[in-house]
């Protein structure tokens, strides 16, 4: 079975093509519009899928050595993202299918970074407790069996991708904040700054990173670090790396420390963890510290399916395609769709 995935849910136009669950291609176009207005704004994101949609899907079926009559099938991610985001990948999705004559079948955006660790070689055994961390969401879910799940918890404010960009503009670094502070954080002092790691009560599993993000900016306004101005007193050289290790280390403290208490309590051998936090260097060593002490194997994903990505959504759809799960032409995006894990009720 060959099918086409489509991801359009935020800032990234991507397709894939996957031959029996085998990626053959997978293109990604980030769109740089955003970076100059330090965050994603949604009628800029439509409009550049609108240009890149199509390209961007020839590209796939291209180096993926096919033409676009082979393809048995289209996956296409109908939530959650931006409505209007959506809406260019779901309608181009349901265009080509009807033309090529084949089925269509929506995707849940978490659902597929949720899989995404079974695109590489090596796979995790069911069940398993996965993280999926990234710029809009922050959840633990307990993973039964194929499609099958406990909802642990998820962020009660922000993300922590999403604290990750907040902080990295305070500190005058850019969009997207991730990579720049795990880039300086590797020179930079853990404990240079003590900042608070909320756990919130003891048997809960969601995030709260909002706390965090203030305590960052009170100490760059303590001490006149904040707001950046052309003429004011800016963060820089080692107390710059200092304060981004310092963040970074409270973030991957609850990430991980949430991670592992999950994975005690369910008595689960395998953890993996999704999202495009997932690439972040500090939450990959201590996970991998805490989970070789307890004997627990820890999957992430190849860097290529860490950030949004079509494999993972043509992955999605070719188990559900396998099963003779379709969707009608009738589906809408759904901005907020939940994870609801019972593929009766899914589309």
């Amino acid at each position: 079975m060959i099918v086409l995935g489509i991801e359009t849910s935020c800032d990234e136009t991507s397709a894939a093509i996957l031959i029996d669950g085998e990626v053959k291609s997978n293109i990604i176009s980030s769109q740089l519009v955003h970076h100059k207005y330090g965050g994603v704004v949604p009628e800029l994101a439509s409009r550049a899928h609108q240009r890149l949609i199509v390209p961007v899907v020839d590209e796939a079926i291209n180096s993926a050595g096919i033409t676009k009559e082979q393809i048995d099938g289209v996956a296409v991610t109908y939530g959650p993202g931006l409505a209007g985001a959506l809406l260019v990948g779901l309608n181009f999705a349901k265009a080509f299918a009807y033309k090529m004559k084949v089925p269509f079948v929506g995707v849940n955006h978490i659902e597929a970074h949720l899989y995404s660790n079974f695109l590489g070689k090596e796979k995790p055994q069911y069940p398993f407790i996965c993280l999926i961390v990234s710029g809009g969401h922050t959840q633990l879910v307990y993973v039964k069996k194929p499609f099958e799940y406990d909802f642990l918890g998820e962020t009660l404010d922000d993300a922590a991708g999403e604290a990750y960009d907040k902080v990295a503009k305070m500190l005058g670094l850019g969009f997207p904040g991730g990579p720049q502070i795990d880039k300086l954080a590797q020179t930079g002092n853990p404990k240079f700054v003590k900042f608070p790691r909320s756990f919130l009560d003891e048997d809960s599993f969601n995030f709260s990173f909002s706390g965090l993000k203030t305590s960052v900016l009170y100490w760059l306004k303590d001490r006149g670090y904040y707001p950046i101005t052309d003429s004011g007193n800016k963060i820089e050289g080692q107390k710059l790396s200092d304060v981004c290790a310092s963040f970074q280390a409270a973030v991957a403290d609850v990430l991980v420390g949430k991670t592992i208490k999950a994975v005690e309590k369910y008595k689960v051998d395998y953890v993996t963890v999704s999202g495009g936090v997932s690439a972040n260097s500090e939450l990959r060593k201590k996970l991998y510290k805490n989970a070789e002490e307890k004997a627990i194997k820890v999957f992430f994903p190849e860097l290529d399916y860490c950030t949004d990505n079509g494999a993972m959504i043509a992955l999605v759809g070719w188990l559900l395609l396998k099963e003779g799960i379709t969707s009608d032409y009738n589906l809408n995006a759904v901005a907020n769709l939940p994870i609801t894990g019972n593929i009766i009720f899914r589309l």
